[in-house]
């Protein structure tokens, strides 16, 4: 699905906005351990899209932490409602992905790939259709 340009999103209360002048790179389902805390339980549907494309407005706050891959995340979210905003991982820092949640209109994405499907708790439920990765998938670009 073609997205008009520019994309832009933000948080629940909207103290945090984001412009993205590029279209995504890639939206994937990620089922890894740390994503299912951030899902309540469930997967996040993350899109992708360069950094240098991306201005962000609003405070944000930042959890850094060791995935399962091994690399660093710096995870956004609003210190005002909580939303979880955006990840970054240090050694792909030319790029950014945003909760497709966060999208002012979520319905220009849908996941090309579900990842860490080998972390999917049993009664996950998986579109048949799209792949599935059990771990760390190909780098977006």
């Amino acid at each position: 699905m073609a997205a008009n340009l520019p994309i832009t999103g933000g948080c629940l209360c909207g103290a945090v906005r984001y412009t993205s002048t590029a279209a995504p790179i890639v939206t994937r389902q990620c089922w890894c351990r740390l994503c299912q805390y951030l899902g309540a339980g469930s997967s996040t549907v993350n899109v992708c899209f360069p950094s240098d494309a991306v201005t962000i407005t609003g405070q944000l706050t930042t959890h850094s932490s060791t995935a399962e891959s091994g690399n660093i995340l710096h995870r956004t979210f609003c210190p005002v409602c909580g939303t979880p905003v955006s990840s970054a991982a240090e050694s792909r820092a030319h790029l950014i992905f945003f909760r497709v949640g966060t999208l002012d209109d979520p319905s220009i994405v849908s996941p090309q790939m579900n990842i860490w499907t080998a972390s999917a708790p049993e009664w996950a439920c998986m579109d048949e259709s799209v792949p599935n990765v059990p771990g760390q998938p190909p780098p977006a670009a």
